[in-house]
């Protein structure tokens, strides 16, 4: 199984990624299960035409425990299984608590039993990297971690941040870095920014994803662009990701 932990600044488009790389995992012929990690619970709205589960916590908080997981998940595009933890009510409550809540209920409804996910991935807020939010990545949960980052400051700084702490984590075996995703935001020099970031970070970019309005459009038909057209370049793009995270060489040598 390939369990993947997608994280990066707010904003960078993770929930893009992840949803595209679902949909191409899917296409693929793999059996895939999305988690969103974020009180936004936008994370899988674009797998299911706009319209997400209900997210775990506000499930708890109105009818208690389900008793089963079809209460809390929703099926989306080619099969893949969509589940949104979501978020406290404003200014009360820890959204990181929240989240292992959610990942502690998910087992024990027995969800990756059941749905036997070949891939999955938790799409989790990546602006903090302690408690909860570092929890798909320090408890076993997710191997591998993808970084999505941009050229610029900010995001390259909260991506060094995410990197700290998965290498505070490399002794006790958790998740470890598989790479960078670059989510282009066409500055200057964007690649090269990004590539020497990479090597100063001992890391590399395993993907570069086009800014392209085709994203966009789909979006906007709650799809992605994978669903809306799967020969399009920038689709194209995501399948060759998903293949790439699929090798089992690029695993061995990814940092």
């Amino acid at each position: 199984m390939l369990k993947i932990a997608i994280y990066g600044k707010g904003g960078i488009g993770k929930s893009t990624i992840a949803s595209h790389l679902s949909a191409s995992f899917a296409i693929l012929g793999k059996r895939v299960m999305q988690i969103g990690c974020d009180p936004k619970t936008d994370s899988t709205m674009n797998l299911l035409g706009g319209e997400p589960p209900i997210p775990i916590l506000r499930y708890l908080e109105k009818y208690g425990a389900p008793e089963s997981p079809e209460e809390i998940l929703k099926i989306g595009f080619k099969g893949v299984s969509c589940v949104e933890v979501g978020g406290p009510t404003p200014g009360l409550g820890c959204a990181g608590r929240g989240i292992i809540t959610a990942l502690e209920l998910l087992d024990e409804l027995e969800v990756y039993e059941k749905y036997k996910p070949d891939v999955i991935i938790y799409d989790v807020l990546g602006d903090v990297v302690c408690g909860g939010f570092a929890v798909p990545m320090r408890e076993g949960y997710a191997e591998k971690v993808l970084i999505v980052t941009s050229g610029e400051k900010l995001s390259l700084y909260a991506a060094q941040n995410i990197i700290q702490a998965i290498e505070n984590f490399k002794d006790r075996n958790y998740a470890r870095l598989e790479g960078l995703v670059l989510n282009r935001r066409n500055i200057p020099h964007e690649i090269e920014k990004v590539e020497e970031f990479a090597k100063k970070m001992g890391t590399k970019i395993l993907g570069i994803i086009p800014r392209d309005e085709f994203i966009n459009k789909a979006e906007l038909e709650g799809k992605t662009a994978i669903e809306l057209n799967p020969e399009h370049p920038v689709s194209k793009t995501f399948f060759e990701l998903a293949k790439k995270l699929l090798e089992p060489k690029s695993q061995e040598e990814a940092c």
